[in-house]
């Protein structure tokens, strides 16, 4: 590339990223928020009012779309599927946790730097993060790929689990961490709190989606999607795609972090049923459903499927996994590109025949 390729290179990636796509994808979820935040301020009595509690359940939404973004960065445009993103979000998760705990007791041993929230904050993304370096690193340099790098992310969530279900951990066993009672001085129960987190959920997602989406425009972006078409020829012009994998491995692994660190305060508790390998395989399914390497398709599956399963594990509780594999196997015979690949084809019908 010469100098004056360069600026037009820039020109480019910021049209790109100012696509139609992304536009509106962030001024629904900046709609949505405020909508919900002006709804939720109506009297009570109002039919409009949306109750503090449904406020909790959105904003406990959010955290799964931020974690579904994250798969989607690795398996939409690296084609990397990892079953094993639960782990990532259950260290973010157990890092808030442990500094949610240190605000009403001493925590023993190592576990007390965790009473300062700025080291909490630093363990939120660096846990997860080195747990992706390490791990990635020895994967890609031996350049395990396809089904087997699936296999090895799900050995590594479930022993975590079995590592996180002993007490000599002190991370609470099998029962794991609860009584979480403040955060960062204020009242967890009030509910300026559960606003205070719903909105910090939602301006999450709005930033890691813009992420996410410069990177995908950016020149490490195509040479990840030139790396998920043809590694073999990516490497033959001189690229190290070992590099590229670790890379976008490492930032998806933080922004699970991330969405764990704010599930755990909007729901309360923390334990190692959420390393269990069917939470992780149930992320894959929001991405399939919503549609792969769109972004906006995965903030889309993840909303849908747990809505879905509010829903339906109240109404009907011993029939939800069923449904769940009924809905992957739909999406994979009927729509492989998932809801954004069908509204795509309805958009394109509509400017064909305008």
């Amino acid at each position: 590339m010469t100098a004056s390729d360069h600026p037009q290179a820039i020109d480019r990636s910021r049209q790109l990223f100012l696509s139609r796509s992304t536009l509106l994808t962030s001024g629904m979820l900046i709609v949505g928020m405020v909508g919900v935040l002006v709804l939720n301020a109506l009297p009570a009595a109002s039919p409009l009012h949306v109750s503090s509690a449904t406020v909790a359940l959105l904003g406990k939404y959010f955290t799964y779309m931020l974690l579904a973004l994250a798969v989607d960065l690795i398996w939409g445009y690296l084609g990397i599927l990892s079953l094993g993103h639960g782990a990532f979000f259950a260290l973010g998760g157990y890092a808030m946790g442990l500094y949610l705990n240190a605000q009403t007791s001493p925590l023993p041993g190592w576990q007390a730097v965790m009473s300062w929230f700025p080291v909490a904050a630093l363990a939120i993304v660096l846990a997860p993060g080195l747990l992706a370096l390490v791990f990635g690193w020895l994967a890609f340099r031996s350049r395990v790929t396809g089904v087997y790098f699936s296999i090895i992310t799900q050995a590594l969530t479930f022993a975590l689990m079995l590592v996180f279900n002993r007490n000599e951990m002190g991370m609470g066993g099998s029962t794991g961490l609860t009584r979480f009672y403040e955060l960062l001085g204020f009242r967890l129960a009030s509910e300026g709190m559960t606003v205070a987190l719903f909105i910090a959920s939602g301006v999450a997602v709005l930033l890691a989606f813009w992420l996410c989406r410069a990177i995908v425009v950016s020149r490490l972006g195509r040479v990840s999607m030139a790396t998920r078409d043809a590694e073999a020829r990516v490497r033959f012009i001189g690229y190290r795609v070992d590099h590229v994998k670790l890379a976008l491995f490492v930032v998806s692994a933080m922004i699970a972090g991330i969405a764990g660190a704010l599930y755990v305060p909007q729901v309360g508790i923390i334990n190692p049923s959420t390393f269990a390998p069917l939470f992780s395989i149930e992320i894959v399914v929001w991405v399939a459903l919503g549609g792969r390497a769109t972004l906006y398709g995965a903030l889309l599956g993840a909303l849908v499927v747990n809505y879905l399963k509010t829903v339906l594990t109240g109404a009907m509780p011993d029939a939800w996994l069923f449904i769940l594999g009924g809905l992957f196997v739909l999406v994979t015979m009927a729509l492989p590109q998932g809801i954004a690949g069908l509204l795509a084809r309805r958009r394109g019908r509509q400017e064909a025949s305008a």
